[in-house]
């Protein structure tokens, strides 16, 4: 694999395209790109997130068991420096997330320590941000 990361684009549905405008670029930071009537391109961190109108669905979010916590499949986001993580979980705590599992610790003072968050925008989509102690450990086994 090349060292070099590249930005990933995603593209996600939400059943309120203003509603979650304001939670990107609002809540969560995001510089706001193109749009159009339809979709909103943002700057995720450095990567290109388009959400993209669809109209609303019954929610059938799954969950795996990790650490005894429910992860919801699917979700997505980024792995943030871990100053950079702390700030940003203390900011969301500040605007009152509701956090699906909240900021907490994981192998702490083991190889692979992390710190991890998740919760949803307001059309259901699932989001973690995480960060390790040691970037160099991201994909240790």
């Amino acid at each position: 694999m090349n060292s070099l990361t590249s930005p990933f684009h995603l593209a996600i549905p939400v059943h309120n395209l203003s509603e979650c405008r304001d939670f990107y670029r609002d809540i969560l930071g995001c510089k706001e790109g193109r749009s159009s009537d339809c979709w909103v391109d943002f700057n995720f961190f450095g990567h290109q997130l388009v959400i993209h109108y669809k109209p609303k669905e019954k929610d059938n979010m799954h969950t795996n068991l990790v650490d005894g916590k429910d992860v919801p499949v699917p979700h997505f986001g980024v792995v943030l420096p871990w100053d950079v993580f702390h700030v940003f979980s203390e900011r969301l705590k500040k605007q009152n997330i509701d956090f699906i599992i909240a900021p907490y610790i994981r192998f702490e003072g083991l190889i692979g320590e992390q710190a991890t968050m998740f919760f949803k925008d307001p059309s259901g989509n699932a989001l973690e941000f995480k960060s390790f102690k040691d970037m160099g450990q991201l994909f240790v086994k």
